[in-house]
C-alpha cells in the first residue's frame, strides 16, 4: 500500500490594511473629490452667510434670517443645475459650444438696455420684475466651454500667433470689453485668468503669454488712469500704512482688523465684530474677513485646504482625461474658480487694492453661486469619464441602493 505525502499547504495571507485614505488614487478620486470639496464649501458658505448677514438685516428692518434664505434658495436652485450638468456626455457639451456663448454675450448685451441695473457703480445686472440676474457670470461658463471646443480644433495651429488671436483671442476680448463696458473691471479680470488657462492648457507658447501680458499691463495702466474710483483705491492700497481708517482704506483695514482679531481659534461662530456694520460687504467681497474673525486661523486654513483640493482635481482631470476639450475646458474652469478665490482673498488681507469679486461657494450672491455650481457640474461631468471611472461608478452600490438593503435587513 503506498501513501501519498500530504501537500504542503501554503501559509495563510495576513490581511491587508486598509489605508485611512482609502483608494486616493483611484479612478474616481477627481470624482469624489469634487463632490465633497465643493459641497463642504457650500456648507460653509451658508453659515457664514448666515452669520455674517444677521446684524445688517436687522438693521434694515427685515427677518435677522432674509440674506440666508435667499442664498439658501439659490443653493436650491444650483443643485438640480449642477446634477444635471454633472451626468451629461462630453459631446453634449461640444454641441452646445457656440449656442450657449452666442446666448450668454446676448444676455450681457441686455445690461445696456432698459433691463439693466447698476450695483455699486458696475452696470452688470439686468431685473426683469422680482428677478435679477447677472449675465457675466453665465458668460464665464460658455467662454470656457467654447474656448475648449475651438483651441480644441486649432491645437496643432497654436504654434502660429494669428491661430490664436483668430477666433480664439478675438471673441474672447470681445467678451470680456462687453464686461469692461459696464465698469465690471473685478469680473473682466477673472475673466482675462479664465482666458489665460485655457491658451496654456491648449499648448500656447509662453513667449505669446509674454506679448499678451506686457499689454494686459499697460492696459490695466490705462483703464485705472481713466477712473478716479480706482486711481483712490490703488493709491490707499499703495500707501495703506499712512491711509486713515476713515478715507479710501476703511474697508480694507476693518478687513484687516477682523481677521486679525480672530486668532487661532477664532471668536466662536456669530460672535463678529465687525459684521456690527463697521465692515461693509461683510457677507459679500469680504465674507473671509467674518470667517477669520468667528473661526480664527483654523477656518481659513480649511477654506484654504478645500480649494487646494478643487485644485488638485481639476488639475488631475486634466492630465488624466484623453479628450483635449475636456482638459481646455477643465483649465479655464480651474483659472476661474480658484484664480478668483485668490483674488478674493488677496484684497482681504490686503496683498491686492480692492476689486469687488466674490469668494467662489462662499459669498453671498444668486447668480455667481449658481454659475460656479453649474461650472464645477461640468468638471464633475468630466471627471466621471475619466478612463476607468465610469466602470467604476457604476460598479459601486449607490447611497440610495445601500440604505434600502441596510433598511431590508434591519426589518428581517
Amino acid at each position: 500500500m503506498t501513501t501519498t505525502a500530504p501537500r504542503p499547504t501554503a501559509e495563510a495571507e495576513p490581511p491587508r490594511r486598509r489605508s485611512l485614505l482609502g483608494q486616493w488614487n483611484s479612478a474616481v478620486t477627481s470624482y469624489y473629490v469634487l463632490v465633497g470639496a465643493s459641497a463642504l464649501l457650500l456648507v460653509i458658505g451658508l453659515v457664514m452667510v448666515l452669520s455674517s448677514s444677521s446684524v445688517e438685516s436687522l438693521a434694515d428692518g427685515n427677518s435677522p434670517y432674509a440674506v440666508f434664505f435667499d442664498q439658501a434658495k439659490y443653493a436650491l436652485m444650483g443643485l438640480p443645475v449642477l446634477f444635471v450638468l454633472s451626468r451629461l456626455p462630453v459631446r453634449a457639451y461640444k454641441a452646445a459650444a457656440w449656442p450657449a456663448l452666442i446666448a450668454a454675450m446676448f444676455f450681457q448685451l441686455l445690461v445696456f438696455s432698459p433691463l439693466g441695473r447698476a450695483v455699486g457703480g458696475n452696470k452688470g445686472w439686468i431685473v426683469v420684475g422680482g428677478f435679477s440676474a447677472q449675465p457675466s457670470e453665465a458668460l464665464k461658463l460658455a467662454l470656457a466651454v467654447w474656448l475648449g471646443v475651438v483651441l480644441t480644433r486649432k491645437q496643432a495651429l497654436l504654434h502660429q500667433w494669428q491661430h490664436v488671436f483668430v477666433p480664439a483671442v478675438v471673441v474672447a476680448a470681445g467678451a470680456i470689453l462687453l464686461v469692461l463696458a459696464g465698469h465690471d473691471l473685478g469680473t473682466a479680470m477673472v475673466m482675462i485668468v479664465l482666458v489665460a488657462g485655457a491658451l496654456f492648457v491648449a499648448g500656447v507658447p509662453m513667449r505669446m503669454f509674454a506679448v499678451a501680458g506686457i499689454a494686459g499691463v499697460g492696459a490695466a495702466v490705462v483703464l485705472a488712469a481713466t477712473s478716479k474710483n480706482r486711481t483712490d483705491r490703488i493709491s490707499s492700497w499703495l500707501n495703506s500704512d499712512t491711509c486713515s481708517s476713515s478715507g479710501p482704506c476703511y474697508q480694507t483695514l476693518h478687513g484687516g482688523w477682523g481677521l486679525a482679531s480672530g486668532g487661532i481659534g477664532g471668536l466662536g461662530l456669530g460672535q463678529s465684530r465687525e459684521k456690527w456694520n463697521y465692515l461693509p460687504a461683510a457677507h459679500n467681497d469680504f465674507i473671509f474677513a467674518i470667517l477669520g474673525e468667528e473661526l480664527g486661523l483654523v477656518g481659513t486654513i480649511i477654506v484654504l485646504g478645500l480649494f487646494g483640493l478643487l485644485a488638485f482635481a481639476m488639475i488631475r482631470v486634466i492630465r488624466r482625461h484623453p479628450d483635449p476639450f475636456v482638459q481646455i475646458t477643465t483649465g479655464a474652469i480651474l483659472c476661474w474658480i480658484i484664480g478668483q478665490a485668490l483674488l478674493n482673498i488677496a484684497v482681504v488681507i490686503g496683498l491686492a487694492p480692492v476689486i469687488g469679486v466674490p469668494l467662489p461657494l462662499v459669498s453671498a450672491g444668486g447668480s455667481a453661486l449658481i454659475m460656479t455650481m453649474a461650472a464645477l457640474g461640468v468638471v464633475i461631468s468630466f471627471s466621471r469619464s475619466e478612463p476607468g471611472a465610469a466602470e467604476a461608478l457604476s460598479a459601486r452600490p449607490s447611497v440610495v441602493r445601500r440604505s434600502l438593503a441596510v433598511i431590508g435587513q434591519a426589518r428581517g
